[in-house]
């Protein structure tokens, strides 16, 4: 006969202890007598700390246990805990807490978690029948998880709304930091290490290492949940020009929002899902754990030198509250391993380039998600973290030194998607749309869209951009975020049109991504895109200037080409690896990849990044649009327009 053994007290105890059938029960009121040996241990109720106490004096015993507890009006049964596996009752409060919609809610749950000690709240009244069916719920598990009949246990919650009775089953996923069930494996060089290895395409025209099809069994059944999930909730954007949708990721006591774009809805959910998930890897470390603490003067012979990805200027240091610190080579800061392809070995980067250092203690530049990348393979995930390294990069130093780049006529491209796309924004929005050839020195193509609105719109100019190894899907990227961009800059234009002209006037009032795109949606900010918009220049086609796309069955044959080509203009390619057990359960990488010398975006005027980066300055000469070097005074002074 089976051993339960039940600890807690009151009617939700008693009630589970009498359902159970066919088992020897053993009733505790805590853990602060000596447990029997049982097959299964029921915790029920209790604060925070009961739980804690069941993981550490549990889990070392081999003992499997269930907890059930009761909070602002729902029970919570879950998750089965088994000896040596991960996903523990931490892990599950803490993805329930950070996806709940209750913020207060979460702080005082997160607070408990911190201080599991504290008194717990008075209990709210619950009816009787309420808890019998949570009662109910939870000797039903249980009996399950005794019978063996619980392969679908394993990483889920039962959620009882006491009221109505309404009961729904949530997936969620281990948490890779968690201190009770996971442990971190050291950063090393050892595992920073890249071979890149053979990656077949579903098609030669495919540049991705897995189809859609094949990523949709797993992303909304493992990432999107709206009670426990990393992503917790999904929304279609039915007023775009194309299908568009975003998704919430809850990190903490925030949310950050995150989009896919394409002309199906199911795939653009999906795109914003991976996106959401790259974010997610991208705020900080969550696969290894950070070990090396020290100054780049003690660790130059190994460690990348910062300075070669741009400072902020002395001004802007100087300025009163400035949130990043001159950078001192003798500072003691945290360095996280990566892998240079030039240099064809491991190097250390600053924790705070390889990561978000917005709002980090001692962080000295803004650095958020330039090159951080997903896919469904290593090779794929670098792959586009280069190319959005090289978008952004084009467009900023289009924009900085003034390039008075070629204007593409987009129907001599030949490709009736795009068309398309172009006359669908038209006639969907009402703006015409203009493309323009922002390619650098690399030679990869990148495309700076233009939407001008006309005196029936309320917007005048919106910009995007993308960048590809194939000109024609670079456009059709930035097409798609021109068409999101035009949506939501509509919906904000009354509400924020005052602040838009006062930031005309003064640039150091742009301090966000909308904030720039919005000052450009003002008639009197076109004269600073002349440059760009010059009618007198001649259509361009896409044959004369792009050359034939190269295409291969792998897709590491097309990294590798990339690679060779900065290999050649002697700029780096480091790729930091930031891939956690959440992304690695389904094959799925996330990457950073840093290029020094090439242009970050910033956002917010007062936060742009040029000290030291001469390229900006020596480019715009070799690739002929300037016959010197420029100075520093000559480039653009005013706020980019990226959106």
């Amino acid at each position: 006969m089976n051993t339960v053994v039940v600890i807690g007290e009151g009617m939700l105890a008693d009630t589970v202890s009498k359902l159970l059938p066919g088992v020897r029960v053993v009733r505790r009121p805590d853990f602060g007598e000596d447990l029997p040996f049982a097959d299964l241990v029921v915790v029920v109720g209790g604060s925070p700390s009961v739980h804690l106490q069941a993981e550490e004096l549990l889990r070392p015993r081999g003992l499997p246990w269930l907890g059930c507890y009761v909070s602002n009006g729902e029970g919570v049964v879950g998750p089965l805990i088994r000896p040596g596996s991960s996903g523990c009752s931490r892990c599950a409060e803490t993805r329930r807490m950070r996806a709940s919609h209750d913020q207060e809610e979460v702080s005082d749950e997160l607070l408990r978690l911190v201080f599991p000690d504290l008194p717990p709240k008075p209990p709210a009244a619950v009816s009787p029948s309420g808890l019998r069916h949570l009662a109910f719920i939870l000797s039903e598990t249980a009996a399950r998880a005794l019978r063996g009949e619980d392969a679908d246990l394993d990483g889920r919650l039962y959620i009882v709304d006491l009221k109505t009775m309404n009961t729904s089953v949530h997936y969620f996923l281990p948490e890779q930091s968690c201190p009770i069930c996971s442990r971190l494996p050291d950063d090393s060089a050892e595992a920073a290490a890249i071979t890149l290895r053979p990656c077949m395409k579903p098609d030669r025209q495919h540049y991705r290492s897995r189809s859609m099809s094949e990523l949709r069994k797993v992303l909304a059944r493992d990432y999107l949940d709206s009670r426990t999930g990393l992503i917790n909730g999904k929304q279609s954007d039915f007023l775009s020009a194309f299908a568009s949708a975003a998704v919430n990721l809850p990190v903490n006591l925030s949310s950050e929002v995150t989009g896919g774009h394409s002309h199906s809805y199911a795939d653009s959910l999906l795109a914003a899902i991976l996106e959401g998930i790259e974010r997610y890897c991208g705020f900080a470390p969550r696969g290894k754990r950070t070990v090396v603490y020290d100054s780049y003067a003690n660790l130059k012979d190994t460690a990348m030198d910062p300075a070669r990805v741009g400072f902020h200027a002395r001004e802007q240091l100087a300025q009163p509250d400035f949130p990043f610190e001159p950078y001192d080579p003798d500072s003691i800061m945290p360095w996280v391993w990566g892998y240079s392809f030039l240099q064809e070995r491991p190097v250390l980067i600053p924790e705070r380039l390889a990561y978000y250092s917005v709002g980090q203690e001692g962080s000295f530049v803004y650095e958020i998600s330039n090159g951080c990348a997903i896919g469904g393979s290593r090779e794929e995930a670098i792959l586009y973290g280069i190319l959005e390294v090289v978008e952004r990069d084009s467009f900023l130093m289009t924009w900085y030194a003034r390039l008075p780049v070629p204007r593409l006529d987009y129907r001599s491209s030949g490709d009736k998607e795009l068309m398309l796309m172009i006359d669908r924004v038209r006639a969907v929005t009402g703006y015409d749309v203009r493309l323009y050839n922002t390619t650098m020195e690399n030679g990869i193509p990148s495309i700076w869209a233009v939407a001008k609105g006309g005196p029936d719109r309320e917007l005048n100019l919106v910009c995007a951009a993308g960048a590809h190894l194939d000109p024609v899907r670079a456009a059709r990227s930035a097409i798609h975020e021109l068409a999101v961009a035009i949506t939501r800059l509509e919906n904000r234009w009354q509400e924020r049109q005052e602040e838009a002209e006062a930031m005309v006037h003064d640039s150091f009032l742009v301090q966000n991504m909308e904030d720039h795109a919005l000052l450009y949606c003002l008639p009197q900010a076109e004269e600073r895109l002349g440059f760009l918009l010059d009618e007198q220049r001649p259509l361009r086609t896409f044959g004369e200037e792009f050359g034939p796309v190269v295409m291969h069955d792998d897709l590491t044959d097309d990294l590798q080409q990339v690679l060779r080509t900065f290999r050649s203009l002697n700029l780096d390619v480091i790729v930091v690896d930031q891939s956690s057990s959440e992304t690695l359960r389904n094959g799925l990488h996330c990457v950073k990849v840093l290029i020094p010398g090439m242009l970050p975006m910033t956002f917010g005027h007062g936060y742009s990044r040029l000290s030291g980066l001469d390229r900006v300055l020596e480019v715009p000469m070799k690739l002929g649009y300037a016959k010197k070097k420029l100075s520093p005074a000559e480039l653009n002074p005013y706020p980019h327009p990226f959106p």
